[in-house]
């Protein structure tokens, strides 16, 4: 008969017995730690994927400010005027077309009526062109920033308007076109603005400084600036007194049999009547058959 194993029979130490109680309170510290260690890699992932959606969201954030100054910087552009080969050929047959177009073309401004006729014209949906004086932009800045803003050109008519300063040499002309421009740019916040289109103060052609003119219109075109007249006007420059009745008599005579009609008024503070007479030259030349075009159109 074999002898049974007396391993079996060796006694286990107290200390390595548990109660039931110790059991269970065991069973519940891993069923914690399980959890636990569960809790942290959710909290984990949760924390990851945060990070990956807010990394996705900035760089989704700075493309959009990307776009935004890229959309920004172009509408920017589009407003600085540039002087093509194209945009010459264009001002230089400005009073030939196919079809019937108007420039809506305003001097001397701007001042307290420059703001009527922005209003008039905004509610007309036309954009226009306005050739300033230097020194009516020192007066009314905020005005000149308008213009621009909505859309309209701003071309330059020197700064000062009195003949005897800008016809002393070709020279002193082109003195006030950069003069008229440099305080532009600064009314409208933008120093890389050129219009690069100048209304000589009395027309280019004839008069005491014709020679002069002629001189400095070559001066002007070696420095990339064009010149224009005009072929209609309201004849709110022909008497002291017009009417509305005059204006638009003027207007009829000036623009008949022609295709392509650039108009002169003014919008000194002295031209009233021409911003009571804006809103009926308008519909009277929208019955002719004209589209109204600025100079954005033509210098490009």
């Amino acid at each position: 008969m074999m002898e049974k194993n007396n391993m079996s029979l060796i006694p286990i130490p107290n200390k390595f017995k548990f109660t039931t109680k110790e059991k269970i309170v065991m069973i519940i510290i891993m069923v914690l730690m399980v959890v636990g260690i569960i809790i942290t890699w959710i909290n984990y992932i949760e924390i990851a994927r945060t990070n990956a959606e807010y990394a996705l969201a900035q760089k989704q954030f700075q493309e959009t400010i990307m776009k935004e100054q890229e959309e920004a910087e172009r509408k920017r552009k589009e407003k600085l005027p540039n002087l093509t080969e194209e945009g010459i050929q264009n001002v230089n047959h400005i009073y030939s077309s196919d079809t019937k177009r108007a420039f809506l073309t305003f001097d001397d401004g701007p001042s307290s009526n420059t703001n009527q006729i922005l209003d008039i014209l905004k509610e007309k949906g036309i954009k226009a062109t306005f050739f300033v004086l230097g020194s009516n932009v020192e007066k009314c800045p905020e005005t000149v920033k308008r213009i621009y803003d909505e859309g309209h050109f701003i071309a330059n008519h020197g700064y000062s308007h009195v003949y005897d300063t800008i016809y002393q040499s070709p020279e002193t002309v082109l003195d006030e076109y950069n003069r008229c421009n440099q305080v532009v740019r600064d009314a409208i916040g933008e120093q890389e603005y050129n219009s690069h289109l100048f209304r000589f103060p009395g027309g280019l052609n004839g008069g005491k400084y014709a020679e002069i003119k002629n001189q400095a219109n070559t001066l002007l075109a070696q420095n990339n600036i064009v010149h224009v007249d005009w072929n209609a006007l309201n004849g709110d420059s022909e008497t002291t007194k017009p009417t509305i009745t005059y204006e638009m008599q003027r207007i009829q005579e000036t623009t008949q049999n022609k295709q392509s009609v650039v108009i002169l008024m003014h919008d000194a503070e002295a031209k009233k009547v021409t911003v009571e007479a804006l809103p009926n030259i308008i519909d009277y030349l929208k019955e002719q058959g004209y589209t109204f075009k600025n100079f954005y159109e033509i210098i490009k």
